[in-house]
């Protein structure tokens, strides 16, 4: 169990009210040419999530504009676009070097009854019988040093292997389990929020499966373009979930990526959808 790494995590979703809709977020002190996208809406969320007195997110959409600046602070601030009595919308835009960097607009639900229904959970093995992410980059060595054990706040554990050990085949899907590698309070914004985070971290990897490449080759430029998320029913983020990505198209330097998030008794709560750039340096 990785609890340390999972309460540095928490502590960087622990953003600063500054102000009436201002927050400020840091990033960890790491060696890092930008800041990690999935930390950056995570932020976002929560600062979003903090101006709203009820009702839980149901869905978002982000644009990332700039890359983030890993050495200094992130302003998240929130326009209260509407209140009403079942939905609630915030816009939030994400600032470094007086400049927006990512924007988000996410809406917010009271939960009401309805109807049911959702797509089954692929048939895949349980995340017991896999090798975690530690165990299966040590395997490759050490021509991939910075990926070897260390501590992770998310547990990930690839059913198909590591898209770069499936380099030079070529597929359209990916199936990973994920979980918050420790223990978590039960806080339903702060699950949401780390779900939010942890949804970048495997995504886009996706799109280049059929290209027969991953995101380590040296030829390959990636980087995200914009991310939504659906919300559909609760949660806790540190439990097994399983996050079944394939790719629909990619065309003109940018792929397409989606995700389904199905807890281990096999319920869908949250869908993702993501554009990248995925383009050959010249």
């Amino acid at each position: 169990m990785s609890q340390a790494a999972l309460d540095a995590v928490v502590r960087l979703l622990d953003l600063e009210a500054i102000e009436v809709n201002i927050f400020r977020g840091v990033s960890p002190d790491e060696q890092r040419q930008r800041v990690f996208g999935g930390q950056v809406a995570g932020q976002a969320l929560v600062a979003a999530s903090r101006t709203v007195d009820q009702g839980a997110v149901h869905s978002l959409h982000a644009y990332f504009l700039r890359p983030g600046d890993p050495t200094v602070p992130i302003l998240d601030q929130v326009d209260r676009i509407r209140d009403g009595r079942s939905f609630t919308t915030r816009r939030v835009v994400a600032i470094q070097h007086g400049r927006a960097i990512f924007n988000l607009a996410a809406s917010f639900h009271l939960d009401e009854a309805g109807f049911e229904y959702h797509m089954p959970m692929p048939d895949v093995p349980a995340p017991d019988d896999l090798p975690d992410a530690n165990t299966q980059w040590a395997e490759l060595g050490e021509a991939f040093g910075e990926f070897m054990p260390r501590d992770r706040a998310i547990d990930i554990r690839y059913v198909d292997g590591l898209p770069v050990r499936r380099k030079g085949k070529t597929s359209s899907e990916m199936r990973v389990w994920m979980r918050a590698d420790g223990a978590l309070p039960a806080d339903p914004v702060l699950h949401t929020c780390l779900l939010t985070y942890a949804s970048d971290m495997t995504l886009l990897d996706a799109s280049l499966l059929p290209h027969g490449t991953s995101a380590l080759d040296d030829e390959i430029m990636m980087a995200s373009l914009d991310h939504a998320m659906w919300f559909h029913r609760s949660f806790r983020a540190d439990e097994w979930f399983l996050y079944a990505q394939d790719t629909p198209s990619s065309s003109g330097g940018r792929g397409l990526a989606r995700g389904s998030v199905f807890t281990r008794d096999g319920t869908l709560v949250a869908s993702v959808v993501q554009e990248g750039l995925i383009r050959r340096r010249n």
